[in-house]
C-alpha cells in the first residue's frame, strides 16, 4: 500500500510539473538521494538522480519564460578518475570523474551523480537549456531541519567520535550558507555558466579536531588533537578562482564549525 501511494503521488507531481514551472524564469533542481551505504545501486541512487534529473529538465524546456536552470551536482562528480597527478595538484572545473572507475570502487553515490550531470549537460545542449552546475564539497554548516542528515550526522560523528567519514582523512569542505549564495548568484548573474566548484578549504580530519578543541576546550573528545600536527602536506587543493568570480565569499573553516556544533545543540542533538 505504501508503495502504491508513493506511485501515486509521483504521477501526480509528474502531470501537475509542467504546469507548476509555467512562469517561473528559473527552476533550482537540488534534489538527489544521498547515501553511502545501498543494497541496490540502481534503484535507490542512480535511478532516482538520473531520471529524476531529466525529468525536472524536460518540464523547464517547455517552459517559455525559463531562462536557466541551476543543477546542484557535487564534488563527487568531479573527484573520481583514475591515476593521480603529482602530489600537490589543483582541481578545478575542468576535471571530471570517470564513471568506470566509480563503478569499479563501488562509489555509487559518485556514480549517480556523475550520471546525472553528465545527462543533464547533454539534455540542455540539445534542448536549448541554459544550465550552470553547483557542485558543492562536503557540507557544514547550521541545519534547518530538527533531524540529522547524511553530511550532519557524519560531522558530528567525527567531532564525537572521531568516526571517519572519508578513509583517508581528507574533507572538503564548504559552509551551507556559501553553497545557497552560489545557487542565487549562478541564477542572478547572465555572465554564469557551466559548472562551479564549491570547496572553501581542504583540511585533514585532524585540523577539525583541533579547531573543535579551540573553540571547545572542555570538549574531551578534541582534548588528544590539540598538540598534533600532521606534516604531510594535503595532496590537492581545489580551485576558488571561478567561483569566487561570480561573487562567492567562503565562510572561514572556523565560523563553519562553530555554526554547525551550535545548530545541532540548539536542536539537542549533540551535547557535551
Amino acid at each position: 500500500m505504501i508503495r502504491k501511494r508513493q506511485n501515486i503521488c509521483l504521477l501526480l507531481m509528474e502531470q501537475k510539473k509542467d504546469y507548476l514551472f509555467n512562469g517561473c524564469v528559473c527552476v533550482f533542481h537540488t534534489a538527489s538521494p544521498v547515501t553511502f551505504s545501498v543494497d541496490d545501486p540502481k534503484v535507490q541512487l542512480i535511478d532516482p538522480a538520473v531520471k529524476g534529473t531529466l525529468s525536472v529538465l524536460k518540464s523547464a524546456a517547455k517552459v517559455q519564460s525559463l531562462k536557466r536552470v541551476v543543477l546542484t551536482s557535487s564534488m563527487a562528480a568531479v573527484v573520481i578518475r583514475s591515476g593521480q597527478p603529482e602530489h600537490g595538484f589543483v582541481m578545478d572545473e575542468t576535471w571530471f570523474s570517470d564513471p568506470s572507475v566509480c563503478e569499479q570502487k563501488e562509489l555509487w553515490y559518485h556514480l549517480s551523480k556523475t550520471l546525472a550531470e553528465d545527462a543533464a549537460v547533454k539534455f540542455a545542449k540539445d534542448n536549448g537549456l541554459d544550465l550552470v552546475a553547483i557542485n558543492p564539497g562536503f557540507v557544514i554548516g547550521p541545519i534547518l531541519q530538527p533531524t540529522l542528515n547524511l553530511t550532519s550526522e557524519a560531522i558530528m560523528g567525527l567531532i564525537k567520535n572521531g568516526k571517519e567519514v572519508f578513509s583517508d582523512g581528507i574533507y572538503r569542505l564548504v559552509d551551507v550558507r556559501d553553497v545557497a549564495t552560489a545557487h542565487i548568484l549562478a541564477f542572478e548573474n547572465p555572465e554564469a555558466n557551466g559548472r562551479y566548484c564549491m570547496v572553501g578549504e581542504v583540511v585533514r580530519s585532524l585540523e577539525i579536531m583541533k579547531t573543535m578543541n579551540k573553540l571547545y576546550p572542555s570538549f574531551g573528545q578534541s582534548e588528544r588533537y590539540k598538540d598534533s600536527e600532521c606534516v604531510e602536506p594535503l595532496p590537492y587543493s581545489v580551485s576558488r578562482a571561478k567561483v569566487e568570480s561570480l561573487g562567492v565569499n567562503f565562510t572561514p573553516m572556523e565560523v563553519s564549525i562553530k555554526d554547525t556544533v551550535e545548530s545541532l545543540k540548539k536542536k539537542n542533538l549533540l551535547s557535551f
